[in-house]
């Protein structure tokens, strides 16, 4: 599989001398077109800043981050938001839904801001809708959608820009069993059946069977790695972890 996103050496510190917080110690990875890679530990371990960085929302202190060959850090800040909008789409765990909007009009914002506006951004729009399985959900506000449906809706957003690249943080942690199950589902097709490199930031162990590879940091490092042999199907990856643990 291709690399769509790789890191070397990344490193991201705030502050400066015996004072500084060094958020990430010299992350090495790569992502690759077509897989779910899911990123696990505790609070403050690095996952976010990490899933910023790869998004070019936040600048690595140093190291090399490269998005489809191409190296962002130390391009100045006014190319990222190019980059962001051209390879990168975004799933957030509140959703970030504007509640004054339809589903298809908070979807067509991701065209809007690409200078794409009018019945064809809104054909779009509501195809990346029924892509995610809300085509009769169009025209209704977020207060009138559960949760499930909302984060549906932010994918379709983040999606309808056709981007390689989808960053997730935390997406089920506001959700039930079942619409965790859908949005996951959701996203491991995006990977499969679109080639799409999908990056998972989460606490919930109910993702990790979704994943063909689940990384664990831990003090801005990558303490660990299980992949997915193939063959298994997805929830046994959960068992496959505990099994190693079981007899480290």
């Amino acid at each position: 599989m291709a690399v769509a996103l790789s890191a070397r050496s990344v490193a991201k510190s705030y502050g400066q001398g015996a004072g500084a917080v060094h958020a990430l110690r010299g992350i090495d990875l790569d992502v690759h077109a077509g897989e779910v890679l899911a990123m696990m530990g505790p609070s403050g371990s690095g996952k976010t800043t990490l899933l910023s960085i790869m998004g070019a929302i936040l600048r690595a202190t140093s190291g090399s981050v490269k998005i489809d060959g191409r190296e962002i850090v130390g391009l100045p800040e006014r190319a990222l938001p190019a980059v962001r909008l051209e390879h990168v789409g975004f799933v957030f765990q509140g959703f970030n839904l504007f509640p004054a909007l339809t589903a298809a009009e908070n979807v067509a914002l991701a065209l809007d801001v690409r200078g794409q506006r009018g019945a064809s951004a809104r054909r779009r729009a509501e195809q990346a809708l029924s892509d995610v399985g809300l085509a009769d959900r169009a025209g209704h506000y977020p207060a009138d959608l559960s949760g499930g449906q909302k984060q549906r809706v932010a994918i379709a957003r983040a999606l309808v820009g056709e981007p390689g690249i989808i960053l997730a943080d935390e997406p089920t942690a506001a959700l039930d069993s079942h619409s965790g199950r859908l949005v996951m589902g959701l996203l491991r097709r995006l990977a499969t059946e679109r080639g799409r490199a999908v990056v998972v930031v989460t606490h919930d162990a109910r993702t990790l069977g979704y994943a063909d590879r689940v990384i664990k940091i831990e003090d801005g490092l990558i303490v660990g790695e299980d992949r997915r042999p193939p063959g298994l199907d997805g929830p046994h990856i959960t068992d496959l972890t505990k099994r190693r643990k079981a007899h480290a």
